[in-house]
């Protein structure tokens, strides 16, 4: 879509407006008085002007019309007097004023805008030039009234002034005695003074000057009514008077007499005349947009504007309530550069508060709002494409001033700066300036808790902005409308005072939750926060799988060395980033207690990313206990706010819970370099497996780390090479002490890996008796062994098939090998030859008894051999019918080397390089060169404490290797 342009690059409001000058409410106050003595503003006082910027609403052209035809002499469809119904501040003082210029100018206004339309309606060439007198009550006192100098006759009364003003000092001679005594004329009085031509008489605030004439008790009050009365009767009789009358004073100012005296009156003129409601809904757009700008029709940009945003409503019809989407592009139209929310809230809302003024008011607000919005978007500051209700410039402290003055009190001039706008700290600007970049943008946070604040009529009564209202009132073509339920989330978990009941919100005058909550935060102490993080932590890691666990250790020794798989879990304060963690897990792995620690590699650990949201959600939820524990802060609750308070309690529990989950997101554990490595979970939460615990295995298990059960051919691969016997605990053990092999979740699952491989005939299970023999000895049973039949201990071992083979087949001679297979000596010289005998498993025989023979020279029985000639010679090793040979060469010049080169090599190699020698020095010469033999010697310097410890575990490892284990202590 096409970037919309802002308004005030499409329509311009008026100079005052523009240079940051609006209006006070007064100024759109029209005064009758001032316009009668020529003295009103310019905007009032000039005729054409006035009619330039006033819209001729339905009624009031129907008000206009009749006036013309009755003044003309035209009593069919016409009314003689007209009753001003509409509320305060409601418009009914302007149409006055139409009357007044229409009836003064006479023909001269046919030119003037909107009089055509009059005329046409009235269906009259012209508007008869008439004599006009106008009260208005506020303004005419009785005590001192007017007149009496420069030839004018004092008057005090209403009746007085009116025939004074239609027919000068003749006119009022008829009354004058009605007026000195203040006795109101009957009808043949009041016919004798009224012209014999047309006449217009406008009487304006009449409750105001009957309120002031009962406090003085004068009787005027009851008089001014009979005059009223009689005047009326006398305009009905007459084919051209018109009477228009306009009573109300402020609801909230009225007193039980003023209220009775305004349904006395009305009843009254609406027995003789006809009731007028000056303006709707529909035309108040049009009346502001001909008094605040330059107006002169819809231009097409704005028509764009209206378009994509009816569009947007259309699409979201669901969403925004009972708004009629049927006629949005209409409505849109109408209310450019406002949006119709902004414009109906007065209506729907405002329009039921005692003080507020229905024209008047909505001006002033208006005034002041589109000059900062005007001011404000040519400095780049936003560039709207409309006026929403959520664009108040509530931040203008003379935007607040004139708000509250309609709302009757300043009573939320504290809300709203602590949640809206007017202070920088203000929550709805700091959630917007925390938020995504598109919410931030269009900064909907403020936006959306203005609109709750006027659409919940401020908080004066219990009204409510749903959230449909909310919606529609900030809709822009560009809005994503799942931002607003985000938006009001956000503001309902910071603001406060802001209250909500079932998607329904509304600005208080007294604190919410959120306010109680901060306040109570700042008192938690910080050992109640660490014993309930402990607390929750152990909570959280205790359920899941049947797993020893380790809680919070600072001492090696706190952790058992046992061979089974144990989850240390560290303490909130002990987080992942500390190097005084990492140094005391990489302890814990190494020691335990005083001694070497034998199962390093059963020890996992659940490490904290970082303590403080833990630390955060344990102060709320003790904060929310506290307030619930608070009888006397209970007892200011409402309902509403107890249900939310138990809602956001266990809200708060489950939050605390979640932040386990999310800060124990590092596992360590032992991998084959021997070294803690570490796992990062990610970002997790409760919903990603049935525990914590659980999920720490699952991720261990799916890199093959854990493990349920071993096969019996891993079995087999594991088997350490020097071990022919492999105990059945030395090979469980394995599964927890070295980190090459996976852990087993359950120790004795090697048991059921032992029964298998004898099942399958890959290994052998038996016990190991005193002199050396096994009983019993399971290999290849006649029937299956059961895990049950396999015991874990020193005593029972295990054995590879083709050892298992070998002890269960009787051995016998297969060869004999001579060492050396061939020498080389000179005369007179000896050498000895050794005889070893292989059976059919190719394991050597021991002391196999040999005959031995040579040539060349003699060979004792011992196998030392002595040269007696020159010569290539053999030397036979016999047993039964086996025969071991050797070459000998006797020779006088020393042998020639044997084809190809052996070598050799001595020295120190530093621990970091060892993986590295063996990988690139030895691997490649133990693959192609047959006995290769290596010798290792370690040694180890004064001054290590755990010295003992150590050589205890590198004696078990050489135990393990099937290694000697004679490690001697210097």
């Amino acid at each position: 879509m096409a970037k919309l342009k802002p308004w005030f690059h499409v329509v311009t409001p008026r100079e005052d407006l523009r240079e940051n000058r609006p209006l006070d409410a007064s100024e759109f106050a029209v005064n009758l008085d001032l316009i009668r003595e020529g003295k009103a503003r310019k905007d009032y006082q000039d005729p054409e002007r006035f009619f330039e910027r006033t819209y001729l609403t339905r009624n009031l052209r129907d008000l206009a019309a009749q006036t013309a035809r009755r003044l003309s002499g035209i009593t069919v469809e016409t009314s003689p007097v007209f009753n001003m119904a509409t509320q305060f501040g409601g418009g009914k003082t302007h149409a006055e004023a139409v009357l007044y210029h229409l009836a003064q100018a006479g023909p001269k206004a046919n030119n003037w805008q909107g009089v055509q339309t009059i005329l046409q309606h009235a269906q009259v060439k012209a508007v008869p030039k008439a004599a006009t007198a106008i009260f208005v009550g506020q303004k005419f006192d009785p005590l001192t009234g007017r007149g009496g100098t420069g030839g004018e006759p004092k008057r005090h009364t209403p009746w007085g002034e009116i025939a004074w003003q239609l027919g000068g000092a003749k006119a009022f001679s008829v009354v004058a005695r009605h007026d000195e005594q203040g006795i109101a004329p009957g009808g043949d009085v009041i016919k004798a003074f009224l012209p014999d031509g047309p006449a217009l008489i406008l009487m304006d605030e009449l409750l105001n000057y009957i309120s002031r004439e009962r406090q003085r008790k004068s009787g005027q009050s009851d008089q001014l009514y009979h005059f009223l009365q009689n005047l009326s009767e006398e305009a009905h009789g007459c084919s051209n008077v018109v009477l228009c009358v306009s009573i109300p004073a402020s609801e909230m100012e009225m007193t039980p007499e003023d209220h009775r005296d305004y349904e006395a009156i009305k009843k009254l003129l609406d027995r003789l005349g006809k009731a007028v409601i000056m303006s709707t809904e529909n035309e108040i757009a049009e009346i502001i947009r001909r008094r605040l700008f330059e107006w002169g029709g819809l231009p097409d940009d704005a028509k764009v504007t209206a378009s994509s945003y009816a569009k947007w409503v259309i699409e979201h019809k669901q969403m925004v309530g009972d708004f009629d989407v049927d006629s949005a592009h209409d409505r849109f139209l109408a209310s450019y550069p406002f949006h119709p929310a902004l414009l109906s809230v007065f209506e729907r809302k405002w329009q039921s508060l005692p003080r507020f003024q229905k024209t008047r008011g909505v001006l002033r607000l208006l005034a002041l709002w589109v000059s900062q919005a005007y001011s404000q978007g040519f400095k780049g500051a936003h560039a709207d494409p409309l006026i929403g209700l959520g664009t108040a410039p509530i931040e203008d402290p003379y935007f607040r001033a004139a708000m509250f003055e309609q709302l009757g009190n300043n009573d939320l001039e504290g809300p709203v700066t602590t949640d809206i706008a007017g202070k920088k700290e203000a929550h709805a600007i700091r959630l917007d300036h925390e938020a995504a970049s598109e919410i931030k943008k269009q900064r909907l946070h403020q936006k959306v808790a203005t609109v709750v604040l006027f659409e919940s009529n401020g908080g004066t009564t219990r009204a409510e902005a749903t959230l449909p209202e909310i919606r529609l009132a900030v809709a822009e073509p560009d809005l994503d409308i799942a931002n607003v339920e985000t938006v009001i989330d956000g503001l309902s978990g910071s603001c406060y005072y802001l209250k909500s009941v079932n998607n329904r919100y509304w600005f208080s005058l007294t604190p919410n939750l959120n306010k109680l909550l901060t306040d109570r935060r700042a008192t938690i102490a910080k050992s109640a926060i660490d014993e309930r993080v402990k607390q929750v932590v152990q909570e959280v890691f205790k359920a899941g799988p049947s797993l020893d666990r380790v809680y919070f250790p600072d001492k090696t020794g706190q952790v058992a060395d046992h061979a089974a798989l144990r989850l240390v879990i560290m303490a909130p304060d002990q987080v992942h980033s500390d190097s005084a963690t990492a140094k005391l897990m990489d302890q814990i792995v190494r020691e335990y207690g005083q001694s070497g620690r034998t199962f390093k590699s059963a020890l996992i650990f659940a490490v904290p990313e970082s303590s403080e949201a833990l630390r955060e959600e344990a102060r709320t939820l003790l904060a929310y206990e506290d307030i619930s524990g608070d009888l006397e802060t209970s007892k200011r609750l409402d309902e509403t706010q107890r249900k939310q308070l138990e809602i956001d309690t266990k809200k708060a529990g489950r939050e605390l819970k979640e932040a386990v989950w999310r800060t124990y997101k590092n596992v360590e554990r032992l991998v084959k370099d021997n070294t803690l490595q570490g796992i990062d979970l990610g970002l997790i939460h409760s919903s990603a497996a049935g525990s914590l615990t659980e999920l720490i295995i699952n991720r261990l298990t799916s890199q093959d780390e854990i493990t349920q059960a071993v096969g019996p051919s891993k079995l087999v691969k594991y088997w350490p090479p020097a071990l022919k016997e492999w105990t059945t605990k030395a090979a469980r053990d394995a599964f927890f002490s070295s980190p090459a092999l996976p852990r087993l979740l359950k120790p004795d699952a090697i048991k059921k890996t032992i029964a298998d491989g004898v099942n399958q005939k890959l290994i052998a299970y038996a016990g190991k008796t005193a002199s050396g023999s096994y009983e019993p000895f399971l290999f290849e049973p006649s029937s299956g062994v059961d895990e049950s039949d396999i015991e874990i201990s020193d005593e029972f071992v295990l054995l590879r098939a083709k050892d298992a083979i070998i002890d269960k087949e009787p051995r016998r001679l297969t060869r004999i090998e001579l060492t050396p297979a061939s020498a080389s000596i000179k005369p007179g010289d000896s050498v000895k030859f050794s005889a070893i005998g292989y059976d059919q498993h190719d394991s050597p025989f021991e002391d196999t008894p040999v005959t031995w023979s040579a040539t060349g020279g003699t060979i004792d029985p011992g196998g030392r051999f002595s040269a007696e000639q020159l010569g290539n010679f053999r030397v036979e090793a016999r047993s039964d019918s086996f025969v071991g040979t050797a070459t000998i060469s006797v020779q006088t010049a020393p042998p020639p080397p044997p084809p190809g080169k052996g070598c050799a090599w001595q020295g120190t190699v530093p621990p970091q390089k060892w993986m590295n020698f063996y990988t690139r020095i030895l691997s490649p010469l133990v693959s192609t060169t047959p006995g290769l033999k290596l010798q290792v010697q370690f040694e180890v310097p004064p001054g290590d404490s755990a010295i003992e410890a150590k050589v205890e575990a590198a004696k078990a490892a050489l135990r393990d290797l099937g290694l000697p284990e004679d490690v001697q202590m210097r």
